[in-house]
């Protein structure tokens, strides 16, 4: 049994607590979910790292640099891939003829992802997963695409429901990794699906958690600290 007291946060900007201004329409970080109480509650020293527009291998070269300067911490609670799905709008809008991938296309991203865990295992952290959050596609592509040509957005896509499909295979293949490496996972996407209206969690954007998302991001947590924490260990 390994005993968890100091977790490194690290992934991208839904851990980092980035919401849309619904005034000026401006990203701003207005981060609810509520890391002081896990710690107090739980007496844990809790650090959040992660970063906007952060992706696994992004994610990757910041924790190995972290490593290699001696990173002290029990385990490393992990959220990618949703940059890692996203594709650049902009060229799409351009040519929708054209064959474009993900930022991270999904072999890769596994891939990656796939070592990183390995990595940390390796040196005694415990890596912990968690699931994306789901999108609501057509907020997500009148953000996005506010600006671009969508009409040809539309012809290469196919579909808006397409968008929140794709994500989801990135979502699914976190579910899948955690359960081939072992290590814990904490589901956050299933926690907004049973609310039922996702689009009362999300931003003006149909990506990032509101304050009230956020508020079931940090019950998600806690469920799984209280059910968990006490138990993990290094597989």
């Amino acid at each position: 049994m390994k005993s968890i007291k100091n977790i490194e946060v690290l992934g991208d900007s839904i851990l980092k607590g980035i919401q849309v201004n619904p005034v000026n329409k401006k990203y701003q970080t207005k981060n609810d979910i509520d890391f002081d109480m896990l710690s107090r509650e739980y007496a844990l020293s809790i650090k959040n790292d992660s970063r906007f527009g952060c992706t696994v291998t992004k994610g990757a070269r910041i924790l190995l640099k972290k490593l290699d300067t001696g990173l002290d911490c029990d385990a490393v609670v992990m959220d990618f891939g949703g940059n890692d799905c996203d594709y650049k709008w902009a060229e799409i809008a351009e040519n929708p003829e054209g064959d474009f991938s993900p930022n991270t296309p999904l072999k890769q991203f596994i891939e990656e992802y796939t070592c990183l865990i390995q990595t940390l295992k390796s040196r005694g952290i415990l890596p912990i997963l968690t699931t994306l959050p789901p999108l609501d596609p057509q907020r997500f592509f009148n953000w996005w695409c506010q600006n671009l040509n969508k009409k040809n957005v539309m012809k290469w896509l196919g579909s808006i429901g397409h968008i929140s499909d794709h994500q989801a295979t990135y979502s699914s293949a976190v579910e899948a990794l955690a359960a081939s490496e072992h290590v814990p996972l904490i589901d956050i996407r299933s926690a907004f699906l049973r609310h039922g209206t996702v689009s009362d969690l999300i931003c003006e954007d149909g990506t990032h958690p509101n304050s009230k998302g956020q508020q079931i991001i940090t019950g998600v947590f806690q469920s799984f600290a209280a059910e968990r924490l006490s138990a993990f260990q290094m597989v």
